[in-house]
Protein backbone atom coordinates (compact mmCIF):
# COMPACT_ATOMS: atom_id res chain seq x y z
CA UNK A 1 0.00 0.00 0.00
CA UNK A 2 1.05 3.69 -0.44
CA UNK A 3 2.28 5.55 2.42
CA UNK A 4 0.07 7.74 3.90
CA UNK A 5 1.04 10.53 5.40
CA UNK A 6 0.83 11.46 9.41
CA UNK A 7 -2.18 14.21 8.72
CA UNK A 8 -4.21 11.74 7.01
CA UNK A 9 -3.42 8.54 9.31
CA UNK A 10 -4.12 10.82 12.13
CA UNK A 11 -7.43 12.76 10.78
CA UNK A 12 -9.85 12.09 14.07
CA UNK A 13 -12.83 10.17 13.18
CA UNK A 14 -15.20 10.81 16.37
CA UNK A 15 -16.25 13.89 17.63
CA UNK A 16 -14.07 13.43 20.93
CA UNK A 17 -10.93 13.41 18.44
CA UNK A 18 -11.58 16.43 17.27
CA UNK A 19 -8.74 18.61 18.86
CA UNK A 20 -9.06 22.07 20.77
CA UNK A 21 -13.03 22.56 19.45
CA UNK A 22 -15.10 21.19 22.37
CA UNK A 23 -17.40 24.04 21.64
CA UNK A 24 -17.97 22.86 18.34
CA UNK A 25 -18.35 19.29 18.49
CA UNK A 26 -20.37 19.73 21.92
CA UNK A 27 -22.94 21.76 20.46
CA UNK A 28 -23.48 19.29 17.11
CA UNK A 29 -23.33 16.15 19.16
CA UNK A 30 -26.25 17.95 21.35
CA UNK A 31 -28.29 18.64 18.50
CA UNK A 32 -28.02 14.95 17.15
CA UNK A 33 -29.16 13.84 20.35
CA UNK A 34 -31.96 16.17 20.67
CA UNK A 35 -33.31 15.95 17.22
CA UNK A 36 -32.31 19.37 16.21
CA UNK A 37 -30.05 19.00 13.47
CA UNK A 38 -30.12 22.32 10.98
CA UNK A 39 -30.51 22.38 7.44
CA UNK A 40 -27.19 24.61 6.97
CA UNK A 41 -24.03 24.84 8.86
CA UNK A 42 -21.21 27.20 8.54
CA UNK A 43 -17.57 26.27 9.82
CA UNK A 44 -14.87 29.05 9.90
CA UNK A 45 -11.41 29.35 10.63
CA UNK A 46 -8.03 29.20 9.51
CA UNK A 47 -6.20 26.64 8.05
CA UNK A 48 -5.55 23.09 9.46
CA UNK A 49 -8.41 23.81 12.46
CA UNK A 50 -10.75 20.77 11.90
CA UNK A 51 -13.41 22.67 9.39
CA UNK A 52 -13.47 19.67 6.66
CA UNK A 53 -12.90 16.98 9.56
CA UNK A 54 -16.14 18.30 11.66
CA UNK A 55 -18.03 18.61 8.47
CA UNK A 56 -17.03 14.50 7.72
CA UNK A 57 -17.89 13.28 11.04
CA UNK A 58 -20.94 15.01 11.36
CA UNK A 59 -22.06 13.47 7.65
CA UNK A 60 -20.45 10.56 8.71
CA UNK A 61 -22.71 10.75 11.99
CA UNK A 62 -26.32 11.69 10.35
CA UNK A 63 -26.09 9.07 7.31
CA UNK A 64 -24.51 5.77 9.96
CA UNK A 65 -26.95 2.91 10.14
CA UNK A 66 -27.00 3.10 13.52
CA UNK A 67 -28.10 6.56 13.52
CA UNK A 68 -28.29 9.67 12.94
CA UNK A 69 -26.06 9.49 16.04
CA UNK A 70 -23.14 11.54 17.79
CA UNK A 71 -20.57 8.38 17.84
CA UNK A 72 -20.71 6.57 14.41
CA UNK A 73 -19.86 3.22 14.61
CA UNK A 74 -16.77 3.38 11.53
CA UNK A 75 -18.03 -0.42 10.42
CA UNK A 76 -20.70 0.12 8.55
CA UNK A 77 -20.90 0.56 4.81
CA UNK A 78 -21.89 4.02 5.22
CA UNK A 79 -19.03 5.24 7.48
CA UNK A 80 -16.71 3.30 5.66
CA UNK A 81 -17.80 4.79 2.27
CA UNK A 82 -17.87 8.83 3.98
CA UNK A 83 -14.19 7.75 5.20
CA UNK A 84 -13.17 6.74 1.70
CA UNK A 85 -14.65 9.90 -0.15
CA UNK A 86 -16.71 8.33 -2.24
CA UNK A 87 -20.06 7.71 -0.77
CA UNK A 88 -22.92 8.71 -3.46
CA UNK A 89 -24.73 10.44 -0.41
CA UNK A 90 -21.95 12.87 0.73
CA UNK A 91 -20.78 15.12 -2.04
CA UNK A 92 -17.54 16.99 -1.49
CA UNK A 93 -17.20 20.12 -3.96
CA UNK A 94 -14.51 21.92 -3.79
CA UNK A 95 -15.97 26.05 -4.40
CA UNK A 96 -12.64 27.34 -6.02
CA UNK A 97 -13.25 25.13 -8.85
CA UNK A 98 -16.43 24.79 -8.77
CA UNK A 99 -17.80 28.87 -8.52
CA UNK A 100 -20.06 29.38 -11.51
CA UNK A 101 -23.56 29.55 -11.66
CA UNK A 102 -23.43 26.21 -13.84
CA UNK A 103 -22.28 24.06 -11.36
CA UNK A 104 -24.35 25.77 -8.45
CA UNK A 105 -27.44 24.90 -10.77
CA UNK A 106 -26.42 21.66 -11.16
CA UNK A 107 -26.19 21.02 -7.68
CA UNK A 108 -29.96 22.59 -6.87
CA UNK A 109 -31.08 20.28 -9.48
CA UNK A 110 -29.55 17.35 -8.22
CA UNK A 111 -30.86 17.96 -4.65
CA UNK A 112 -34.06 16.61 -5.35
CA UNK A 113 -33.31 13.48 -5.83
CA UNK A 114 -33.65 10.99 -3.12
CA UNK A 115 -30.21 9.78 -1.22
CA UNK A 116 -29.07 6.48 -2.23
CA UNK A 117 -28.33 4.74 0.74
CA UNK A 118 -28.56 6.66 4.39
CA UNK A 119 -31.70 9.24 4.91
CA UNK A 120 -29.69 12.52 3.95
CA UNK A 121 -28.29 13.40 1.25
CA UNK A 122 -25.15 15.88 2.17
CA UNK A 123 -23.28 18.72 0.47
CA UNK A 124 -19.73 19.59 1.82
CA UNK A 125 -18.45 22.58 -0.09
CA UNK A 126 -14.75 23.70 0.56
CA UNK A 127 -13.87 27.39 0.81
CA UNK A 128 -17.30 28.61 -0.20
CA UNK A 129 -15.83 32.26 -0.28
CA UNK A 130 -14.65 31.25 -3.67
CA UNK A 131 -18.21 31.20 -5.14
CA UNK A 132 -18.95 34.24 -6.92
CA UNK A 133 -21.94 36.63 -5.94
CA UNK A 134 -24.48 34.79 -8.95
CA UNK A 135 -23.34 31.66 -7.57
CA UNK A 136 -24.28 32.66 -4.23
CA UNK A 137 -27.89 34.19 -5.49
CA UNK A 138 -28.25 30.92 -7.30
CA UNK A 139 -27.90 29.03 -4.66
CA UNK A 140 -30.06 30.95 -1.77
CA UNK A 141 -33.77 29.75 -2.32
CA UNK A 142 -32.60 26.03 -2.56
CA UNK A 143 -30.69 26.79 0.91
CA UNK A 144 -33.28 28.50 2.75
CA UNK A 145 -35.51 25.52 1.96
CA UNK A 146 -34.12 22.57 0.67
CA UNK A 147 -35.99 19.05 0.49
CA UNK A 148 -35.86 17.75 3.89
CA UNK A 149 -33.18 15.13 2.80
CA UNK A 150 -30.62 17.49 1.86
CA UNK A 151 -28.19 19.12 4.45
CA UNK A 152 -25.42 21.87 3.30
CA UNK A 153 -22.11 22.10 5.39
CA UNK A 154 -19.66 24.97 4.15
CA UNK A 155 -16.38 25.68 5.04
CA UNK A 156 -14.59 28.65 4.82
CA UNK A 157 -11.21 30.42 5.79
CA UNK A 158 -12.77 33.81 4.73
CA UNK A 159 -16.03 34.47 6.35
CA UNK A 160 -16.09 38.15 5.47
CA UNK A 161 -16.31 36.99 1.40
CA UNK A 162 -19.42 35.28 2.55
CA UNK A 163 -22.79 37.38 1.29
CA UNK A 164 -24.51 38.00 4.73
CA UNK A 165 -27.84 36.27 2.61
CA UNK A 166 -25.85 33.77 3.24
CA UNK A 167 -24.90 33.48 6.48
CA UNK A 168 -28.38 34.30 7.73
CA UNK A 169 -29.78 30.70 6.35
CA UNK A 170 -26.83 29.13 8.22
CA UNK A 171 -25.28 28.00 11.45
CA UNK A 172 -22.42 29.51 12.47
CA UNK A 173 -19.46 27.75 13.89
CA UNK A 174 -15.87 29.53 14.58
CA UNK A 175 -13.34 27.08 15.04
CA UNK A 176 -10.27 28.46 16.81
CA UNK A 177 -6.68 28.27 16.42
CA UNK A 178 -5.61 25.28 18.34
CA UNK A 179 -3.11 25.96 21.46
CA UNK A 180 0.53 25.26 21.82
CA UNK A 181 -0.44 23.07 24.78
CA UNK A 182 -2.95 20.87 22.49
CA UNK A 183 -0.90 20.28 19.33
CA UNK A 184 2.07 19.35 21.86
CA UNK A 185 -0.19 16.66 23.71
CA UNK A 186 -1.65 15.55 20.23
CA UNK A 187 1.83 15.28 19.13
CA UNK A 188 2.91 13.09 22.35
CA UNK A 189 -0.29 10.76 21.33
CA UNK A 190 0.78 10.25 17.99
CA UNK A 191 4.50 10.14 18.36
CA UNK A 192 4.19 7.01 21.34
CA UNK A 193 1.76 4.96 18.80
CA UNK A 194 4.06 5.32 15.76
CA UNK A 195 7.14 4.71 18.29
CA UNK A 196 8.95 7.96 17.28
CA UNK A 197 11.06 9.45 20.27
CA UNK A 198 10.94 13.08 19.95
CA UNK A 199 11.98 15.72 23.34
CA UNK A 200 9.54 18.01 24.99
CA UNK A 201 11.09 21.01 23.45
CA UNK A 202 11.00 19.40 19.53
CA UNK A 203 7.16 19.24 20.06
CA UNK A 204 7.19 22.60 22.07
CA UNK A 205 9.14 23.95 18.34
CA UNK A 206 6.76 22.42 16.27
CA UNK A 207 3.40 23.72 17.66
CA UNK A 208 5.10 27.23 17.73
CA UNK A 209 5.96 26.58 14.28
CA UNK A 210 2.28 26.04 13.17
CA UNK A 211 0.93 28.98 14.52
CA UNK A 212 -2.63 27.08 15.73
CA UNK A 213 -2.66 24.65 12.62
CA UNK A 214 -2.54 21.22 14.00
CA UNK A 215 -2.57 19.58 10.15
CA UNK A 216 0.54 22.02 9.77
CA UNK A 217 2.13 20.35 13.13
CA UNK A 218 1.78 17.11 11.53
CA UNK A 219 3.38 17.71 8.06
CA UNK A 220 6.30 19.26 10.10
CA UNK A 221 6.63 16.22 11.77
CA UNK A 222 6.22 13.98 9.07
CA UNK A 223 9.08 15.61 7.53
CA UNK A 224 11.20 15.13 10.09
CA UNK A 225 10.91 12.05 10.56
CA UNK A 226 12.37 11.73 7.01
CA UNK A 227 15.16 13.88 7.38
CA UNK A 228 15.94 12.74 11.38
CA UNK A 229 14.36 9.52 11.57
CA UNK A 230 12.64 8.31 14.87
CA UNK A 231 14.79 9.35 17.21
CA UNK A 232 14.19 13.83 17.20
CA UNK A 233 15.00 16.29 19.51
CA UNK A 234 14.92 20.39 19.29
CA UNK A 235 17.84 21.18 17.39
CA UNK A 236 16.83 18.93 14.39
CA UNK A 237 13.46 21.20 13.83
CA UNK A 238 15.23 24.31 14.57
CA UNK A 239 17.21 22.92 11.83
CA UNK A 240 14.83 21.76 8.82
CA UNK A 241 12.67 25.26 9.76
CA UNK A 242 14.52 27.76 10.49
CA UNK A 243 12.90 28.32 13.73
CA UNK A 244 14.88 29.70 16.97
CA UNK A 245 15.50 28.05 19.99
CA UNK A 246 12.89 28.81 22.87
CA UNK A 247 16.02 29.15 25.36
CA UNK A 248 17.18 31.90 22.75
CA UNK A 249 13.90 33.84 22.81
CA UNK A 250 13.72 33.31 26.58
CA UNK A 251 17.82 34.80 26.30
CA UNK A 252 17.16 37.71 24.21
CA UNK A 253 13.80 38.66 26.34
CA UNK A 254 15.74 38.98 29.68
CA UNK A 255 18.67 40.68 27.45
CA UNK A 256 16.21 43.26 26.30
CA UNK A 257 14.65 44.11 30.29
CA UNK A 258 17.84 44.24 31.62
CA UNK A 259 18.73 46.55 29.06
CA UNK A 260 21.92 44.38 28.06
CA UNK A 261 22.93 45.49 24.52
CA UNK A 262 26.11 43.50 23.95
CA UNK A 263 24.01 40.56 24.17
CA UNK A 264 21.27 41.82 22.48
CA UNK A 265 23.92 42.29 19.67
CA UNK A 266 25.94 38.79 19.69
CA UNK A 267 22.51 36.79 19.85
CA UNK A 268 21.43 38.61 16.57
CA UNK A 269 24.88 38.16 15.01
CA UNK A 270 24.11 34.06 15.90
CA UNK A 271 20.97 33.98 14.66
CA UNK A 272 21.34 35.61 11.39
CA UNK A 273 24.74 33.37 10.91
CA UNK A 274 22.29 30.42 11.91
CA UNK A 275 19.89 31.45 8.32
CA UNK A 276 17.57 31.79 11.30
CA UNK A 277 14.23 34.14 9.63
CA UNK A 278 14.93 37.50 11.38
CA UNK A 279 11.26 39.03 10.65
CA UNK A 280 10.11 35.65 12.63
CA UNK A 281 11.89 36.22 15.51
CA UNK A 282 10.23 39.76 15.83
CA UNK A 283 6.88 37.72 15.82
CA UNK A 284 8.28 35.32 18.09
CA UNK A 285 9.25 38.48 20.68
CA UNK A 286 5.96 40.06 20.33
CA UNK A 287 4.67 36.75 21.25
CA UNK A 288 6.70 36.07 24.35
CA UNK A 289 6.19 39.91 25.45
CA UNK A 290 2.48 39.18 24.92
CA UNK A 291 2.48 36.26 27.15
CA UNK A 292 4.68 38.41 29.95
CA UNK A 293 1.85 40.74 29.66
CA UNK A 294 -0.90 38.69 30.50
CA UNK A 295 0.87 37.35 33.70
CA UNK A 296 1.59 40.72 34.56
CA UNK A 297 -2.31 41.42 34.60
CA UNK A 298 -4.10 38.72 34.83
CA UNK A 299 -2.05 36.31 37.47
CA UNK A 300 -0.39 32.81 37.55
CA UNK A 301 -3.27 31.59 36.73
CA UNK A 302 -4.01 33.48 33.17
CA UNK A 303 -6.44 31.34 31.50
CA UNK A 304 -5.21 33.08 28.10
CA UNK A 305 -2.12 31.27 28.21
CA UNK A 306 -2.84 27.81 26.85
CA UNK A 307 1.61 27.51 27.12
CA UNK A 308 3.44 24.21 28.49
CA UNK A 309 4.33 24.67 32.25
CA UNK A 310 8.23 25.11 30.88
CA UNK A 311 7.18 28.00 29.48
CA UNK A 312 4.68 29.24 32.03
CA UNK A 313 7.21 29.05 34.85
CA UNK A 314 9.67 31.40 32.98
CA UNK A 315 6.65 34.21 32.57
CA UNK A 316 5.72 33.90 36.41
CA UNK A 317 9.56 33.65 37.47
CA UNK A 318 10.11 37.38 35.25
CA UNK A 319 6.56 39.01 35.78
CA UNK A 320 7.40 40.40 39.89
CA UNK A 321 10.49 42.20 38.31
CA UNK A 322 8.61 43.53 35.54
CA UNK A 323 6.57 46.82 35.30
CA UNK A 324 3.55 46.56 32.55
CA UNK A 325 4.31 50.24 31.48
CA UNK A 326 7.74 49.32 30.08
CA UNK A 327 6.10 46.04 28.57
CA UNK A 328 3.85 47.76 26.71
CA UNK A 329 6.23 50.05 25.29
CA UNK A 330 8.37 46.71 24.49
CA UNK A 331 5.78 45.74 22.37
CA UNK A 332 5.14 49.01 20.52
CA UNK A 333 8.45 49.41 19.69
CA UNK A 334 8.53 45.82 18.11
CA UNK A 335 5.42 46.56 16.08
CA UNK A 336 7.24 48.98 14.56
CA UNK A 337 10.30 47.23 14.07
CA UNK A 338 8.04 44.23 12.28
CA UNK A 339 6.51 46.90 9.87
CA UNK A 340 9.74 48.41 8.97
CA UNK A 341 11.54 45.31 8.11
CA UNK A 342 9.09 43.52 5.53
CA UNK A 343 10.12 46.06 3.18
CA UNK A 344 13.67 46.59 4.15
CA UNK A 345 16.79 44.71 2.39
CA UNK A 346 18.95 44.33 5.78
CA UNK A 347 16.70 43.01 8.13
CA UNK A 348 19.31 42.37 10.62
CA UNK A 349 20.53 46.30 10.91
CA UNK A 350 16.64 46.89 11.48
CA UNK A 351 15.85 44.07 13.87
CA UNK A 352 19.50 45.37 16.07
CA UNK A 353 18.44 48.86 16.15
CA UNK A 354 14.56 47.87 16.91
CA UNK A 355 15.59 45.65 19.87
CA UNK A 356 17.94 48.24 21.17
CA UNK A 357 15.25 50.93 21.22
CA UNK A 358 13.27 48.14 23.13
CA UNK A 359 15.94 47.97 25.88
CA UNK A 360 15.93 51.42 25.99
CA UNK A 361 12.63 51.62 26.55
CA UNK A 362 12.49 48.92 29.09
CA UNK A 363 15.16 50.82 31.52
CA UNK A 364 12.79 54.13 30.81
CA UNK A 365 10.94 54.79 34.07
CA UNK A 366 6.96 54.77 33.29
CA UNK A 367 4.84 57.98 34.04
CA UNK A 368 2.84 54.97 36.92
CA UNK A 369 6.70 54.32 38.60
CA UNK A 370 7.27 58.54 38.40
CA UNK A 371 4.06 59.55 40.01
CA UNK A 372 4.62 56.50 42.81
CA UNK A 373 7.22 58.06 43.73
CA UNK A 374 6.01 61.38 43.74
CA UNK A 375 3.37 60.58 45.69
CA UNK A 376 5.83 58.88 47.90
CA UNK A 377 8.18 62.31 48.30
CA UNK A 378 4.85 64.20 48.71
CA UNK A 379 3.39 61.96 51.88
CA UNK A 380 7.16 62.08 53.43
CA UNK A 381 7.22 66.38 52.65
CA UNK A 382 4.14 66.88 54.12
CA UNK A 383 5.00 64.50 57.43
CA UNK A 384 8.01 66.75 57.56
CA UNK A 385 10.60 63.38 57.00
CA UNK A 386 12.04 65.48 54.18
CA UNK A 387 13.40 68.99 54.57
CA UNK A 388 13.85 71.44 51.93
CA UNK A 389 15.56 74.33 51.17
CA UNK A 390 13.99 77.82 51.90
CA UNK A 391 10.85 76.39 53.52
CA UNK A 392 10.43 76.80 57.45
CA UNK A 393 7.56 75.80 59.54
CA UNK A 394 6.60 78.89 60.02
CA UNK A 395 6.08 79.84 55.97
CA UNK A 396 2.52 80.57 55.44
CA UNK A 397 0.08 77.74 53.99
CA UNK A 398 -0.33 77.87 50.33
CA UNK A 399 -3.70 75.59 50.87
CA UNK A 400 -5.70 78.60 51.73
CA UNK A 401 -6.09 78.45 55.56
CA UNK A 402 -5.63 81.61 57.66
CA UNK A 403 -2.12 82.83 58.79
CA UNK A 404 -1.11 81.75 62.30
CA UNK A 405 1.73 84.20 62.33
CA UNK A 406 1.50 87.65 61.68
CA UNK A 407 4.78 88.58 59.55
CA UNK A 408 6.37 91.54 58.04
CA UNK A 409 4.86 93.51 54.92
CA UNK A 410 8.15 92.53 53.29
CA UNK A 411 7.56 89.10 53.67
CA UNK A 412 4.40 89.22 52.47
CA UNK A 413 4.96 91.07 49.36
CA UNK A 414 7.94 88.44 48.64
CA UNK A 415 4.86 85.47 49.40
CA UNK A 416 2.43 87.39 47.21
CA UNK A 417 5.26 87.33 44.53
CA UNK A 418 5.93 83.90 44.38
CA UNK A 419 2.32 83.31 43.45
CA UNK A 420 1.44 86.51 41.35
CA UNK A 421 0.67 84.26 38.22
CA UNK A 422 -1.93 82.30 40.71
CA UNK A 423 -3.54 85.64 41.76
CA UNK A 424 -4.15 86.49 38.04
CA UNK A 425 -5.28 83.16 37.41
CA UNK A 426 -7.34 83.06 40.08
CA UNK A 427 -8.76 86.60 39.43
CA UNK A 428 -9.46 85.67 35.68
CA UNK A 429 -11.61 83.24 36.56
CA UNK A 430 -13.85 85.22 38.77
CA UNK A 431 -13.45 88.15 36.08
CA UNK A 432 -12.42 87.37 32.73
CA UNK A 433 -11.47 90.48 31.68
CA UNK A 434 -9.18 91.23 34.45
CA UNK A 435 -6.67 88.59 33.65
CA UNK A 436 -5.43 90.64 30.72
CA UNK A 437 -4.82 93.45 32.90
CA UNK A 438 -3.29 92.34 35.53
CA UNK A 439 -0.25 90.57 33.44
CA UNK A 440 1.56 93.65 33.21
CA UNK A 441 1.67 94.14 37.34
CA UNK A 442 3.41 93.23 40.35
CA UNK A 443 2.87 93.39 44.24
CA UNK A 444 4.94 96.93 45.84
CA UNK A 445 3.89 96.81 49.58
CA UNK A 446 1.61 96.02 51.89
CA UNK A 447 -0.10 97.94 55.03
CA UNK A 448 -2.72 97.56 57.47
CA UNK A 449 -5.39 97.63 54.83
CA UNK A 450 -4.17 98.19 52.11
CA UNK A 451 -1.84 96.43 49.06
CA UNK A 452 -0.63 98.17 46.70
CA UNK A 453 0.10 97.04 43.35
CA UNK A 454 2.28 98.61 40.74
CA UNK A 455 1.55 98.61 36.80
CA UNK A 456 3.92 99.60 33.85
CA UNK A 457 3.58 103.22 32.67
CA UNK A 458 3.47 101.98 29.45
CA UNK A 459 -0.08 100.51 29.66
CA UNK A 460 -1.64 103.57 32.28
CA UNK A 461 -4.44 103.62 29.62
CA UNK A 462 -5.68 100.14 31.54
CA UNK A 463 -6.03 101.64 34.91
CA UNK A 464 -9.29 102.82 34.23
CA UNK A 465 -10.24 99.03 33.52
CA UNK A 466 -7.25 98.21 36.86
CA UNK A 467 -9.75 99.87 38.99
CA UNK A 468 -12.63 98.61 38.59
CA UNK A 469 -14.66 97.24 41.55
CA UNK A 470 -15.41 93.71 39.73
CA UNK A 471 -11.39 93.46 39.05
CA UNK A 472 -10.15 94.88 42.92
CA UNK A 473 -12.81 92.80 44.52
CA UNK A 474 -11.54 89.50 43.09
CA UNK A 475 -8.13 90.26 42.85
CA UNK A 476 -8.58 91.32 47.07
CA UNK A 477 -10.23 87.64 47.59
CA UNK A 478 -7.78 85.94 45.78
CA UNK A 479 -5.11 87.73 47.95
CA UNK A 480 -6.79 86.89 51.34
CA UNK A 481 -6.67 83.20 50.73
CA UNK A 482 -2.94 83.55 50.16
CA UNK A 483 -1.92 85.83 53.15
CA UNK A 484 -4.69 85.29 55.15
CA UNK A 485 -6.56 88.70 55.55
CA UNK A 486 -8.57 91.22 53.30
CA UNK A 487 -6.60 93.76 51.50
CA UNK A 488 -8.05 96.75 49.77
CA UNK A 489 -6.31 97.11 46.51
CA UNK A 490 -4.45 100.40 45.58
CA UNK A 491 -2.78 100.92 41.62
CA UNK A 492 0.00 103.66 41.28
CA UNK A 493 2.60 103.03 38.22
CA UNK A 494 6.25 101.58 38.68
CA UNK A 495 9.22 103.63 39.70
CA UNK A 496 12.62 103.05 39.17
CA UNK A 497 13.20 102.28 42.80
CA UNK A 498 10.83 99.71 42.65
CA UNK A 499 13.89 97.39 42.01
CA UNK A 500 14.13 94.67 44.53
CA UNK A 501 16.58 92.24 44.95
CA UNK A 502 16.00 88.76 44.27
CA UNK A 503 16.93 86.13 47.13
CA UNK A 504 20.23 83.99 46.79
CA UNK A 505 18.43 80.98 46.08
CA UNK A 506 15.54 81.90 44.20
CA UNK A 507 14.85 79.75 41.00
CA UNK A 508 13.55 83.50 39.48
CA UNK A 509 15.59 85.19 36.75
CA UNK A 510 13.44 87.66 34.89
CA UNK A 511 12.42 90.97 35.56
CA UNK A 512 8.80 92.89 34.75
CA UNK A 513 7.93 96.50 34.13
CA UNK A 514 10.01 98.46 35.87
CA UNK A 515 12.03 95.76 37.09
CA UNK A 516 9.84 94.44 39.72
CA UNK A 517 10.81 90.74 39.65
CA UNK A 518 8.05 88.96 37.69
CA UNK A 519 7.74 84.80 37.39
CA UNK A 520 7.26 82.75 34.32
CA UNK A 521 4.79 79.79 34.50
CA UNK A 522 8.25 77.64 34.68
CA UNK A 523 9.87 79.53 36.95
CA UNK A 524 6.61 79.35 39.07
CA UNK A 525 6.44 75.78 39.23
CA UNK A 526 10.47 75.31 39.92
CA UNK A 527 9.75 78.15 43.41
CA UNK A 528 6.96 75.30 44.22
CA UNK A 529 9.17 73.26 47.41
CA UNK A 530 7.55 69.74 45.70
CA UNK A 531 8.12 70.28 42.58
CA UNK A 532 11.82 71.62 42.88
CA UNK A 533 11.89 68.51 45.02
CA UNK A 534 10.87 66.46 42.43
CA UNK A 535 13.19 67.66 39.75
CA UNK A 536 16.44 67.50 41.68
CA UNK A 537 15.99 64.05 43.13
CA UNK A 538 15.13 63.16 39.51
CA UNK A 539 17.69 65.32 37.97
CA UNK A 540 15.25 66.40 35.31
CA UNK A 541 13.64 69.71 34.21
CA UNK A 542 10.27 71.18 33.37
CA UNK A 543 9.56 70.60 29.54
CA UNK A 544 5.82 71.02 29.67
CA UNK A 545 2.79 72.19 31.96
CA UNK A 546 -0.28 71.01 31.88
CA UNK A 547 -2.86 73.37 34.25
Amino acid sequence: MAYEVLARKWRPQQFSDVVGQGHVTKTLTNAIETDRVAHAYMFVGSRGTGKTTSARILAKALNCEKGPTPTPCDVCDSCKEVMAGNSLDVIEIDGASNNGVDQVRDLRDNARYSPARGPYKIYIIDEVHMLSTAAFNALLKTLEEPPDHVKFIFATTDVHKVLPTILSRCQRFDLRRISVQDIVDRLRKGCKEEGISITEDAMIAIARGAEGGLRDAESALDQIISFRGKEIDEDDVLAVFGLVSRHVLEALTMAILKSDVPKIINIISEMDQSGKDLQRVVMEMLESFRNLLVVLYAGKGASALELPETQLEFYNTLAPETEAGRVLRIIDALVETDGRMRFALSKKTLLETGLIRCSRAAETATVNELLKQVAALKKNFKSGRIGTSGVSESAPSYGGEPQKKKIASADEVNLLLEKWHDLIEETGRANSLAKSYLLNTAPLRTDETHLTVGFDPEFSNDRKRLEDDRTKVALSRAVEKRIGRMLSIVFEPLKADDIRPLPSDSPVTGHGPGGTVIQTKEQKWYANPIVKLVVDTFNGEITDIRE
